[in-house]
């Protein structure tokens, strides 16, 4: 099992590796916010354990932009902020839960126990367009009823587009989606992600709006 820790206390982000890694464990360790975004960009992680106070950018933001594009990976907040109302706001960005530092290992590890089991039975809503089916809670997509393997990014970019049938989105837009509104990506990669769901989805699926964007067929 991976798991991203978002955490810019070098000591104690050794000794959750350490603690976590002696449950078979594989710690992806991200120091500040800018890394967790390319992090969770890149890769599907079990879990996230996420602090609030972070360089470049807060928590709370990188869990905004996950929960904006789908992301339905169980995220606890560590953090030193202890204040009710920072509690609510955690749990209302969409954490699944929220621990207060100091916190004994064991407790975050039943913690992230009863997450990772509350996620089997997470649903989110389905999205279709046509023939082509989109499981958030899943990731999964076909088309016709028979299962498509998409790329990470290409997932990505087809959520992003099948969440609004119809209306035209900017390159800049689908940038943000997939990789993160921090990020600097070649100028045509967006261009290269609807040419490779054409030819998994079906030609006539994206419609390419001329010096603007792409939009999905309503």
């Amino acid at each position: 099992m991976r798991i991203l820790l978002v955490e810019d206390d070098a000591m104690l982000a050794d000794a959750l590796a350490t603690a976590l890694g002696q449950r078979d464990v594989v710690i992806d360790w991200a120091r500040d916010a800018a890394e967790a975004r390319l992090a969770l960009v890149d890769h599907d992680y079990a879990a996230v354990l996420l602090d609030l106070g972070l360089p470049s950018g807060s928590g709370l933001a990188v869990l905004a932009s996950m929960r904006a594009r789908y992301d339905t990976t169980p995220v606890i907040i560590m953090t030193a902020r202890d204040r009710l109302t920072d509690r609510i706001e955690g749990l209302d960005a969409g954490a699944d839960d929220y621990l207060v530092k100091p916190f004994p290992v064991d407790e975050l590890q039943a913690r992230l126990r009863a997450v990772l089991r509350r996620s089997l039975g997470r649903v989110a809503p389905v999205l279709r367009c046509g023939d082509v089916v989109v499981d958030p809670a899943s990731r999964a997509v076909s088309s016709s009823g028979v299962p498509v393997a998409l790329s990470t990014h290409e997932y990505r970019t087809l959520l992003a587009l099948m969440e609004k049938p119809g209306k035209a989105l900017s390159r800049t837009a689908l940038e943000d989606a997939v990789y993160g509104s921090d990020s600097v990506i070649e100028s045509n990669t967006v261009a290269v992600y609807v040419h490779q769901l054409r030819r998994k989805l079906g030609e006539d699926l994206i419609e390419t709006v001329h010096g603007y964007g792409y939009r999905m067929r309503a």
